[in-house]
């Protein structure tokens, strides 16, 4: 889809589009009042100040609109709307060796417990072991400051989806 294709869909199909990228019903709102927009870069740049003024409880919505890492039956099951996106988020989860997996369920267990809600990293690019190793390492962090670097992660994978959305 273009960015005029964008502009000028119905607000409902628009809605649908968005919510395809962030799953936050606050986000998905204010970022409708904002269309037309003139270009990618006033897009995207909206996309993250609405974001950044979301709240905690907007933050967590958005987080249950993923599957857990490496939970491909989720992807295929719950999220069908954006599984083939998230399939290729976490495309590397794919090749894995049975231990990285058992620790991704394991850690991804774990972190739930902790904090409340599933472990959120943008997938893209990394290797199985790498979100490992980044989930390993975030595990410890405090709840407030683990939820800002969730909802920052929230933010790419947001800012990710955006531009497949528009090279669809």
């Amino acid at each position: 889809m273009t960015l005029d294709e964008l502009n000028y869909l119905d607000r409902p199909a628009r809605a649908e589009a968005l919510r395809k990228c962030c799953g936050a019903t606050r986000w998905v709102e204010q970022m409708l009042d904002v269309f037309p927009v003139a270009d990618r870069d006033t897009l995207f740049g909206q996309a993250d100040t609405i974001w950044d003024e979301l709240t905690a409880a907007d933050w967590r919505e958005a987080f249950t609109h993923h599957p857990k890492i490496g939970d491909l039956n989720a992807l295929k099951e719950k999220f069908a709307s954006t599984s083939a996106w998230a399939a290729g988020e976490q495309g590397a989860v794919a090749q894995a060796s049975d231990d990285t997996l058992r620790a991704l369920a394991a850690g991804n267990d774990a972190y739930e417990q902790k904090f409340g809600y599933i472990f959120i990293v943008c997938a893209t690019g990394k290797s199985a072991d790498e979100m490992l190793h980044l989930l390993q390492a975030r595990l410890p962090n405090p709840a407030e400051v683990e939820l800002r670097v969730a909802a920052g992660e929230q933010r790419k994978i947001t800012r990710l989806r955006l531009e497949k959305l528009l090279s669809a």
